[in-house]
Formats: structure tokens, sequence, C-alpha cells
């Protein structure tokens, strides 16, 4: 069973950047599409950007986020810039076989990240 474990989150300023990162257990980690979700209190597990042989984005982050990954690392990353209060969420990486922007397309999740912008 691979474990995902994200770093990186922490309290930040409106406009100011983050970088979170998810490390990967296994030694297949480049087979694997890699993405990121976000739940903010009261809501839906939302999709934010899904990280592969090409990037796909939410419109709400499409400009400011940038997903990466250094498969020799088995390390996937979230670039955030010009954060917005409303990007305050705990932010998950998961793991799937073909990617997608739905969370049950995801087999393996992290344990999660806290991200929160002041105003």
């Amino acid at each position: 069973q691979v474990q995902l474990v994200e770093s990186g989150g922490g309290l930040v300023q409106a406009g100011g950047s983050l970088r979170l990162s998810c490390a990967a257990s296994g030694r297949t980690f480049s087979s694997y599409a890699m993405g990121w979700f976000r739940q903010a209190p009261g809501k839906e597990r939302e999709f934010v950007a899904r990280c592969t042989w090409s990037e796909y984005y939410a419109d709400s982050v499409k400009g400011r986020f940038t997903c990466s990954r250094d498969n020799a690392k088995n390390t996937v990353y979230l670039q955030m810039n010009s954060l917005k209060p409303e990007d305050t969420a705990v932010y998950y990486c998961a793991r799937s076989t073909g990617g997608g922007v739905v969370a049950t397309a995801y087999d393996s999740w992290g344990q999660g990240t806290q991200v929160t912008v002041s105003s």
C-alpha cells in the first residue's frame, strides 16, 4: 500500500505563496497520476490540480497554482501563488491509475496539510 505524506502548509497573508510537497512511498510512482484536492470546513472535497503527463487545474486556481512532479524523488508539488482567503482548506494529495477530477478516481490519499490564508 502506498503512503503519501504532505508537507508545506501553513499560515500566509493574502497575496502570498506556499509550496506543498507530497512524498510517496513505493517504486512505481511515475506510473501513476497524482492529484491535489482540498476541503474547507463545511464543504465538499474539491479537485484542485492533476499532475500527470499533462497538467489540469480547477478554474478557481488556474493561473495561480502550478503542479509539478519529480519522479526521481517520488514527490509531487503544488506551488500556490497569489493566495486568497478562499483558498483556505486542508489540502490532500492523492494517487490514481488514470487521473481525473473526481475524488473517487483516486485510490490512495495523504493525511492532508492545512493552508490558511488571512485577509
